[in-house]
């Protein structure tokens, strides 16, 4: 359980301490402002968010936040597109997605701000194709259907790969699927490939054999976003930095405790512990605040998607931070 104690080696010493750091550092670069306003935090996640998931499941945050007056609510989505839907309509105040849901969003008119990210975790999505399809690079998907969700991450490692591949996105047919039914077109033979995130990318190469065609190692970053609502953000530093706080603390147990956290999941998420296992050692559980290098790589998926016409207009990704 997480509350067992254990014995530290150096190496997770010195990862606990650049933990303390990283939440300092992501509490100050948060604006001062006075304590919350708020009486309620409305956090929407995935069950893919295994961070956000275990917090939840631990109840560390809402007894740390009950001292504020304040009272924490959960909301679950199927993916970054409709949590950040959410967020934009004012039902949620935080939420965790990946790098292409906030492009979106920013150019749907969505008002947030970048709150801090997840270093990079490329082996954490993935392109797969039916174990015996003949199909053996990326060029070779050439006028074949590959689904994905619209608007999600990997939207973004789809464009990618096609560019590095010599294609351009009109030499495939999207089909934009979530990944409940994206999984069982995949199963039916009715898509050519699946571009998907961990845990499901693990569970499709060990349930069904899936092969993976490629990963977004050398091709993308595939960050991960915790993002705000500008008015809550403005308003609630306290909150925001306890909260912080507190995943940094739940991204630090699970690298400590993979089999342990695999085992919790395996009943929320409803895959065996071994297939989380997997998905848990591609994501870093490391989180920094947001800078300009996250940003500047933001910005040029803006940039591509505004190229391909994805998005109605040119973004400035920076308009959506907290001026310090």
């Amino acid at each position: 359980m997480k509350n067992k104690q254990f014995k530290r080696s150096p190496k997770r010493r010195t990862l606990s301490l650049l933990a303390g750091i990283a939440v300092a550092v992501i509490a100050n670069a948060l604006p001062a402002t006075a304590q919350a306003e708020t009486k309620v935090l409305r956090i929407g996640y995935q069950k893919a968010a295994s961070t956000l998931v275990l917090l939840k499941a631990h109840g560390t945050l809402e007894k740390r936040l009950q001292a504020q007056g304040v009272e924490v609510k959960w909301a679950e989505f199927t993916a970054g597109p409709q949590l950040l839907e959410a967020l934009n309509v004012g039902s949620i105040d935080f939420g965790y997605v990946g790098e292409a849901p906030p492009v979106f969003a920013q150019a749907a008119g969505a008002d947030f701000v970048y709150t801090a990210y997840e270093i990079p975790t490329p082996e954490a999505e993935g392109l797969l194709v039916p174990k015996n399809s003949p199909i053996k690079s990326v060029a070779e998907l050439k006028g074949k259907k590959i689904a994905f969700n619209k608007g999600s991450d990997v939207h973004w490692l789809v464009v990618a790969l096609l560019k590095k591949a010599g294609l351009t996105y009109s030499d495939i047919q999207p089909v934009y699927l979530a990944p409940a039914d994206a999984r069982a077109a995949f199963e039916r033979g009715a898509i050519d490939a699946w571009a998907i995130w961990d845990p499901f990318q693990a569970a499709a190469e060990k349930q069904i054999g899936a092969r993976r065609l490629a990963s977004g190692t050398g091709v993308v970053s595939h960050h991960q976003f915790f993002l705000s609502a500008r008015p809550f953000a403005e308003k609630n530093q306290a909150v925001l930095t306890a909260l912080l706080d507190e995943i940094s603390k739940e991204g630090q147990w699970i690298r400590g405790h993979i089999k342990d956290a695999a085992a919790q999941l395996a009943p929320i998420q409803g895959l065996d512990a071994d297939i989380i296992e997997v998905g848990l050692k591609r994501y870093a559980h490391i989180f920094r605040p947001i800078d300009d290098g996250v940003l500047d790589e933001q910005q040029r998926i803006a940039d591509s998607f505004f190229e391909l016409k994805l998005i109605p207009k040119k973004l400035n990704v920076k308009e959506a931070v907290l001026h310090r």
